[in-house]
């Protein structure tokens, strides 16, 4: 079995990959199970260690760490997962980080730059879809990540995320308090409430629909794939977003743990 980990600044997210599962018949094909837990900078290899091996007995999976992919954005996260591993297990985790093979050229001006989630996402949306595909990932930030046609890594933009930004303003405005995300009935708010759902819900659509359009005027035509944890509350209503993935990221660490398993062969 294969451990993926993807390390986000709010959330990690964990998944099982079986073996012998096929690459190229959808991002959750094989996947044995997953977990979301939140990203703690000060927890300890041990205690990761922990989580991790109650998340697998409570699903029925012993503690095996031979086999793990990761991402993060978390130096501090990564240096912790890094001493697990290496406690519990003689074989080295394929991170996704300069020296690793992705598959993938990237075309920034630094490819050090670019975050490794953006790296995954960018290689499971090239292998599900082909390009020139966009994946906009809802995390901590909004990001628009484009491959192109040969599958090249070629930029995006990045935008503050629906939940930092709300709790930038709850911060800020004293009459305003925390909400739950959900579409509300009208566009037109007649609570305040409703007002701050319409604006995070439609508000933030337009600017993914908004950016999407200016991305096809660069492409001529593309793909549009979302991500992350608030995929499932913005694709209804965008008229952009054609497909949902919310396993890709952690399809793209599988992906990536074999093509450097490949390369050692």
């Amino acid at each position: 079995m294969l451990l993926t980990i993807d390390v986000g600044n709010t959330q990690t997210v964990i998944g099982l990959y079986e073996d012998e599962a096929q690459l190229g018949n959808g991002a959750g094909e094989g996947l044995l199970d997953h977990w979301r837990i939140a990203t703690d900078t000060d927890r300890t290899s041990d205690e990761h260690a922990v989580i991790v091996r109650d998340l697998l007995d409570s699903a029925g999976f012993g503690f095996n760490v031979d086999k793990v992919a990761l991402c993060a954005g978390v130096p501090k996260v990564l240096a912790s997962l890094r001493q697990m591993i290496q406690r519990h297990s003689d074989r080295e985790p394929i991170v996704i980080e300069p020296g690793v093979r992705t598959g993938m050229p990237i075309l920034y001006d630094n490819p050090k730059e670019v975050g490794a989630d953006r790296i995954a996402n960018a290689v499971a949306a090239f292998d599900l879809y082909g390009g020139p595909t966009v994946v906009v990932d809802f995390g901590t930030g909004n990001n628009f990540d484009v491959i192109s046609e040969k599958g090249e890594f070629l930029g995006g933009a990045i935008a503050p995320g629906i939940e930092i930004s709300l709790e930038a303003l709850f911060g800020k405005a004293a009459a305003l308090g925390a909400i739950e995300l959900v579409e509300p009935r009208n566009v037109i708010g007649k609570s305040t409430v409703e007002s701050l759902q319409s604006g995070a819900v439609y508000g933030f659509t337009a600017q993914i629909d908004g950016m999407v359009e200016r991305f096809r005027k660069e492409l001529d035509s593309c793909t549009i794939v979302a991500t992350g944890g608030l995929a499932h509350l913005i694709a209804p209503v965008s008229e952009t977003i054609e497909y949902v993935e919310p396993f890709l990221t952690l399809h793209g660490l599988r992906i990536v743990y074999h093509r450097n398993q490949e390369a050692v062969l």
